[in-house]
């Protein structure tokens, strides 16, 4: 990057770049914003630039949480007084509840003075009273010390943080800001973007009839529509012709005007009157002006310092030239802008999110460029596969005229620049542009099911059939345990790589995979996979990989632990030695192995090569392990010796001899 007032110029005719590099050169110069001051209610959807702490616990008193009667507890069943009633307020205030008198209490309601449990309406009973002033109450059930009450501060203790800086502030934030009495807030903005399009054929919507050449700007509209969406500040720069000196005149004013960022569209390709892009060069530092993807090649983008004054601030603003194609001026706008408006606001990972999808018609690939395919995409709870996931439909022909492909279209296919044709049904990543929930289900996704309670788990799960598997004496589980994997950011290399390994030693073994899995770093859910498929698909072995490490997000041990009845330390010793040969940071591993029923479980490192060196290694023994778990104590060992033959050794002189001397043959060490 140029030092600050530079100007950088001569680079119009630079090479293309690819998409990932022209991101991450924009993401690397854009700088957060200075953090501002709102009203509670303004700093809806901003992130949060300060640690929010409670000034006072929740409940600031011992509360009920059932309507009925505050009791001393060790009263026990009878019939009470009722000399106080206290409900959400003040009511009760200075009255204390004795031995032998009970006080009405609303949910949420002060417990009085001297109570010690509260007994919900439901096991008391009315009891008819001379007078109104002498209420009494028939306790019908034996109450323990604190029932039915919310302890001081039991939900927010004093001096709590509550919300952390950097956090992303929703409803449920604003409540909380509310609740700790916070009505300014200190969040990170989002910035000022100012709007432009260029070209002497445009013209405003209003326009009813349209010259010879004419063309109604939707760019402008489009943009300004997209940015409001991101809740940034707008300025609309409105049309300007192709006129050097004009556009020159309106650029300066907007960047003397404050805003951030700038967005042109048009005047950034190669013709003679496309002025944006040297206008931009001569005025601040080009970083690129071709971008390897379709649509969307003649992206530009520029930084443009607005102080050039010695050992003073640098303020700057970052100015795109988009294409003037409706659809590239658009795609570019989600792939780039997007980004770095969120990460201009404070987002910690301002990247648009990831799914995987599978094609509902076949799609033909640019040779030249990867692609970014209009799609919707939508849940099917059979998305092809015979599994829940999404499925991407086409919206038409992709011209990047054509602004009809970008209708309905709430994603980007990112498809790579092969030239051959992707098949229905196959997998592609799908980025997220808009809202998943205006997406149409199909009536299937929309029926009511029985089984819909395990929908959401099955999606994580995949069956493979078709294999040879239902051959196999042995059926084997991979379960990968991810954050990023289950999120889509990133790849699974440790499963498929754990599949192969097992699936090319099945002769041996005995054994198949017929089923994998990818889910989050996550207690809760692993043991969910675990559970279904010990104890509902009774797989004979499954192995986990990932999660086995110091991190704070590392818990696949613990979820597996918590499941197993039987530990099998033997297999992660084995493990460990072969892994030390690679790397001393081995011993790091917290894996867990043992056996749920007829199930064996190992958790084994994330590491694709590390998971291949622990299966090899465990593979002599496995086998034999599975047998015996199914109760089968025939299979030996190759060389094993029949105990009623065997020579009787001092088991004294053995062991020293094994551990003095190599070259001896180990025998079966296990009982039959």
């Amino acid at each position: 990057m140029a030092e600050s007032g530079s100007v950088t110029r001569g680079i119009t005719n630079q090479k293309m770049i690819s998409v990932d590099e022209a991101l991450q050169i924009v993401l690397s110069v854009a700088q957060e914003l200075p953090p501002v001051t709102v009203p509670l209610l303004q700093a809806l959807g901003k992130v949060l630039a300060q640690d929010i702490r409670a000034p006072d616990p929740l409940p600031p008193f011992p509360a009920s949480i059932k309507d009925g009667y505050a009791v001393v507890a060790s009263d026990g069943p009878g019939e009470y007084p009722v000399i106080t009633e206290s409900r959400a307020g003040n009511d009760g205030v200075g009255v204390t509840v004795t031995p032998g008198t009970v006080a009405y209490v609303t949910t949420g309601g002060p417990i009085p003075d001297g109570a010690d449990a509260v007994v919900q309406v439901e096991d008391t009973e009315q009891v008819k009273a001379p007078s109104v002033e002498s209420k009494r109450v028939r306790i019908l059930v034996q109450s323990s010390k604190g029932v039915d009450i919310r302890p001081l501060g039991c939900d927010i203790q004093k001096d709590a943080v509550v919300l952390k800086s950097g956090e992303r502030i929703g409803a449920s934030e604003v409540g909380l800001l509310a609740t700790v009495g916070v009505t300014m807030v200190k969040v990170q903005p989002t910035p000022t973007i100012a709007v432009l399009s260029t070209g002497d054929e445009l013209v405003e919507p209003t326009t009813e009839s349209l010259s010879r050449g004419q063309i109604r700007d939707s760019n402008r509209a489009m943009l300004l529509a997209a940015t409001t969406q991101q809740q940034c500040t707008v300025l609309d720069l409105g049309i300007v012709g192709d006129d050097k000196e004009e556009l020159e005149r309106v650029l300066d004013s907007a960047f003397s005007s404050g805003i951030n960022i700038l967005l042109t569209s048009g005047g950034v390709s190669m013709g003679d009157k496309d002025f944006v892009k040297p206008l931009l060069e001569n005025k601040g530092t080009m970083h690129f002006n071709k971008v390897c993807m379709k649509p969307g090649k003649p992206l530009t983008f520029a930084e443009i310092y607005l102080n050039r004054a010695e050992n003073a601030p640098v303020n700057k603003v970052l100015a795109f030239g988009l294409p003037g194609n409706p659809v590239s001026c658009l795609v570019c706008f989600h792939l780039f802008v997007v980004p770095t408006i969120r990460h201009l606001a404070g987002w910690a990972n301002p990247h648009l999110l990831r799914v995987q999808a599978r094609l509902q018609q076949p799609v033909k690939t640019d040779p030249g460029r990867p692609e970014f395919h209009r799609a919707t995409i939508r849940w099917e709870v059979n998305d092809g596969s015979g599994n829940p996931g999404f499925v991407a439909e086409s919206t038409g022909h992709q011209m990047s005229s054509r602004l009809l492909s970008m209708k309905s279209a709430n994603a980007l296919l990112e498809l790579p620049a092969t030239g051959r044709v992707i098949t229905a049904g196959s997998s592609v990543s799908a980025i997220v542009i808009s809202d998943l929930s205006g997406a149409t289900l199909s009536k299937a996704a929309l029926s009511p099911d029985s089984s819909s309670s395990t929908t959401q788990h099955k999606s994580a799960l995949n069956k493979i059939t078709g294999d040879g598997s239902q051959d196999a004496q042995f059926k084997v589980a991979v379960l990968t345990v991810s954050d990023t994997v289950a999120s889509g950011v990133g790849p699974d290399r440790s499963g498929p790589r754990a599949v192969s390994v097992v699936n090319s030693s099945s002769e041996k073994l005995g054994a198949k995979v017929v089923a994998t899995g990818v889910v989050s770093d996550d207690v809760r859910k692993i043991k969910e996979v675990l559970q279904r498929w010990s104890d509902i698909d009774k797989m004979d072995l499954i192995l986990t990989l990932g999660g086995t490490g110091f991190t704070p997000r590392d818990v696949t041990p613990e979820a597996t632990k918590e499941l197993i009845e039987k530990e099998t330390p033997g297999l992660l010793y084995v493990m460990m030695q072969e892994s030390l040969k690679v790397t001393p940071f081995a011993m790091l591993s917290r894996s867990a192995a043992g056996i749920r029923g007829s199930t064996l479980i190992i958790n084994m490192p994330g590491n694709p090569n590390a998971v291949a060196e622990c299966v090899e290694a465990l593979l002599p023994a496995l086998k034999h392990a599975l047998k015996q778990i199914k109760g089968d104590k025939r299979e030996k060992h190759p060389r094993h010796v029949p105990h009623q033959q065997a020579t009787p050794v001092d088991t004294w002189e053995r062991s020293h001899k094994l551990a003095s001397a190599s070259d001896i043959e180990p025998t079966c060490s296990c009982s039959h």
